[in-house]
């Protein structure tokens, strides 16, 4: 049987679509292409016949790739709440008792739910069409023909090839084996890969890293292994989102604190004051309904849903939204250089003959080496494209490049009883210290160039004593927009790290082209191979170093390990079946859409289009998101401290609650609905600090009680200021105008720095509020009435006495308790 051998040095083991000669076992589909059949002998899988039977009992991979929440999901998470419940009951009491601009907010609370789903569900549709173009498809061989289908359309007994890079996605048994070598880690937490022959189990969510092969499927849909531990399970998404988890910690809380505050609020306002039924009930709702902070989890929902669907119209897709918030709490980012700062095609620049090598005779064995592997990637492309193979040799051993190993090779027989055994791979690793021909590799590698070195050996399995043949020198491609993309981030605070298997002075110098900061300072350059293993001297070295060459995938996996352990949230950015482990570790892991299929289910963000410079759009619309949920949770949260406070007040005072529910409903909307949707969706560059509800609530509590005693000081001299029939619509209206106010203010200190629509957008919500107080109509409809001068001007002086406190507290603040 002839066996393929995977010859390439390079640390980024993935297929490369420039050539692809005939296809044996583990071949992958030309996706542009038609695949030629299999080479006689081989199985020839299902018919098309036996296919369709198994379909029909049901014996599919059924379980689906769902890339976000379904529309059942979707709706019955913004209509069941907690608060719309509350709200639901409240709204229904008040349509009874009481006028319809008291019931304003229930009409509020559909209008937001409806916002919600509609957001929500056009970003579930950018997410699944994204998920379609990004969807691995696998290649079945039915009636002796290869097929890409779909993951979904494997059927029980298919049989699967398998190439680098590809991942397992069903369980099976192997049924060929071409020095095929599978990385179970993320199932079994091993990290050496293992070697599979005929015969052998595969589980899914394992990953080819060598060789190729074919499996037939024995376990399909539910059954298969990774779908037993979760339907999603391969896809390892991010789980924690820190916003999420600090706004239900925030709602858990102001839960506690509103339940016995309602209690004695509806206590004080039935039981103990003897007023008007009807009106009691509006009071009190008055009271209970702006404790509720209802738009804090539409708006971020909305948010994240925006942000998938403007990161969508740049083919980025976002396997889970919390990534967009960890993108943006990034301080260090990983970058494989293979296909993230360089193209992935190259082209040899020149082919140098050592030791007194026939020129003649080394084109011929780089012609055999390019010709022997099915699957050649950008490095052996350019070599079989330079050098077509004319040889006739054929291929008696092969031994699969690993990244482990940083090299591969190929023994030939050459006709005539002659046999051969060549290897090519990293001249560094192949050659002994001190070689003299490493002194041009080195001139090469300052030079920003690929060098491989091809060398007779005795032995495919130890490269000791290996002869060298010649040099093979490849000039990459820098991407064009890597450049702007690494200023970006150095304008953004966020630490760049050029982690490759490449020599460590060629990509030194090719991050020195693209103007890495640090890359040019001596000493930032660093050969993996002499890191520390301990954690702590790995991470001190890590800090100080900007450009790793020579790094292993395990060495990957714990560099991400060790700058997590000094307090980073890191990035990871690959796409060789080499960089999946670190993927996995990191953060966030961010794979291309040409990556292999391993990375692209593991990663959180997938670059559809394959540009880099995509990175800082997620980057900036992490940042929008996570920085305005902070600003408008401020506000929402003084709403509840200040609501909280006053039916407090109100309880221990014994009086009446001053405002009805069509009060707070239009305070609420001008200070707090409107303009937080447009403060939510505006620019923001800030990067994302942790401690969210620390953050939040330092603000939101001084902010809170100051408006709560203002408000309550206004009302209680409006008591003593008004007297008769009409004495409560003054005291309220006074009230309403204090409180108005002071939560303007809260909400100007809230959209700085200003910028003219800021600006524009507190003085409209201010007008807004005057004419509601000019308009004889809007007085009537809203119940507000200023009486006489006196009291209204003390109103407004109390809000300005409360709005210098607030800029006292908020500077305290910052000063004694910095994020």
């Amino acid at each position: 049987m002839t066996q393929s051998a995977r010859i390439e040095p390079d640390d980024h083991n993935r297929d490369h679509p420039a050539k692809r000669p005939v296809i044996d076992a583990g071949a992958e589909l030309d996706p542009v292409h038609p695949v030629p059949p299999p080479a006689p002998g081989r199985a020839r899988g299902l018919t098309s016949a036996e296919v369709a039977e198994r379909v029909a009992r049901g014996e599919i991979n059924d379980v689906p790739v769902r890339s976000s929440r379904s529309t059942a999901d979707i709706v019955r998470g913004n209509v069941f709440t907690r608060f719309n419940a509350i709200i639901g009951v409240l709204w229904a009491i008040m349509l009874v008792v009481a006028p319809i601009q008291d019931s304003l907010f229930g009409f509020v609370i559909i209008a937001n739910t409806g916002i919600g789903i509609i957001q929500e569900l056009r970003a579930k549709k950018t997410l699944d069409g994204l998920a379609v173009i990004g969807e691995a498809k696998p290649t079945v061989r039915r009636d002796g023909t290869a097929t890409e289908v779909s993951t979904s359309a494997i059927v029980l007994g298919d049989l699967v090839e398998l190439g680098p890079g590809d991942k397992v996605v069903v369980d099976g048994t192997v049924a060929e084996a071409d020095a095929l070598e599978i990385d179970e880690s993320l199932l079994t937490g091993e990290a050496d890969p293992v070697l599979k022959r005929p015969g052998d189990p595969v589980m899914s969510g394992s990953f080819v890293v060598a060789g190729g092969g074919a499996f037939t499927a024995t376990k399909v849909g539910r059954e298969a292994y990774a779908a037993q531990l979760a339907e999603e399970a391969s896809r390892f998404t991010l789980v924690h989102s820190e916003l999420r988890s600090g706004i239900s910690t925030i709602l858990k809380y102001v839960t506690w604190m509103m339940v016995p505050t309602a209690i004695g609020l509806i206590i004080s306002q039935l039981v103990v004051k003897d007023a008007d039924l009807k009106d009691s009930i509006a009071r009190t709702v008055g009271g209970i309904v702006p404790m509720i902070p209802e738009g804090l989890v539409l708006l971020t929902s909305v948010a994240f849903a925006i942000g998938v669907i403007r990161l969508g119209r740049q083919q980025c897709l976002v396997q889970e939204l919390p990534a967009i918030e960890g993108l943006a709490r990034v301080d260090v980012v990983c970058l494989d250089k293979t296909g993230t700062l360089t193209e992935g095609g190259m082209d040899v620049a020149e082919v140098r003959p050592l030791g007194g090598a026939d020129p003649a005779y080394v084109r011929r064995v780089l012609g055999a080496v390019g010709g022997s592997d099915p699957r050649p990637n950008a490095s052996l492309a350019a070599i079989a494209e330079a050098h077509p193979d004319e040889s006739g040799w054929r291929v008696a051993e092969a031994r699969p490049f690993s990244s482990a190993r940083k090299y591969s090779g190929a023994r030939f027989d050459e006709g005539g009883g002659q046999t051969s055994t060549w290897l090519l791979g990293a001249p560094d690793v192949l050659l002994a210290p001190g070689d003299p021909v490493l002194a041009d590799v080195d001139h090469f590698n300052e030079r920003g160039l690929r060098v491989l070195l091809l060398a007779g050996a005795e032995s495919l399995e130890d490269p000791a004593g290996a002869d060298p043949a010649a040099l093979v020198v490849l000039e990459q491609r820098l991407r064009p927009d890597a450049a702007e993309t690494l200023v970006y981030f150095a304008d953004q605070d966020v630490t760049a790290k050029v982690i490759s298997g490449d020599n460590a002075v060629s990509v030194g110098a090719v991050a020195a082209k693209l103007g890495l900061p640090g890359a040019d300072r001596p000493g930032s350059t660093v050969d993996a191979r002499t890191l520390p293993t301990d954690r702590d001297a790995m991470a001190a070295a890590l800090e100080a170093g900007a450009v790793f060459g020579r790094v292993t995938p395990q060495q990957k996996r714990d560099m991400v390990g060790a700058l997590q352990s000094r307090g980073h949230t890191v990035a990871m950015t690959g796409d060789g079946v080499n960089d999946v482990l670190a993927l996995k570790d990191a953060d966030i892991g961010v794979s291309m859409g040409s990556g292999s299929e391993a990375t692209r289910a593991v990663a959180q963000i997938v670059l559809l289009n394959n540009s880099f410079a995509t990175l800082p759009s997620v980057v900036a619309e992490g940042r929008r998101v996570i920085g305005n949920i902070t600003r408008v949770a401020t506000l929402f949260l003084t709403k509840t401290v200040y609501s909280v406070l006053l039916a407090i007040l109100v309880v221990i005072s014994q009086v009446e609650y001053p405002f009805l529910p069509r009060h707070l409903t239009l305070l609420a909307t001008l200070t707090i609905g409107v303009p937080a949707f447009f403060l939510a969706l505006a620019p923001n560059k800030e990067r994302a600090r942790p401690h969210f509800v620390r953050r939040v609530m330092r603000y939101a509590i001084p902010s809170g009680v100051i408006a709560a005693a203002a408000t309550f000081t206004s009302y209680l001299l409006a008591r003593s200021h008004y007297s008769g029939p009409d004495a409560l619509d003054a005291e309220t209206s006074a009230a309403t105008l204090t409180l108005f106010l002071v939560a303007l203010w809260v909400l100007a200190i809230v959209a700085r720095p200003y910028t003219w629509w800021r600006i524009a957008l507190v003085a409209t919500m201010g007008l807004g509020f005057l004419i509601v107080l000019v308009v004889p109509w809007l007085q009537e409809f809203f119940a507000l009435k200023l009486v006489g001068t006196s009291m209204p001007w003390a109103a407004v002086g109390i809000a300005a006495a409360a709005g210098v406190l607030l800029e006292v507290a908020w500077r305290v603040v910052d000063r004694r308790f910095p994020a």
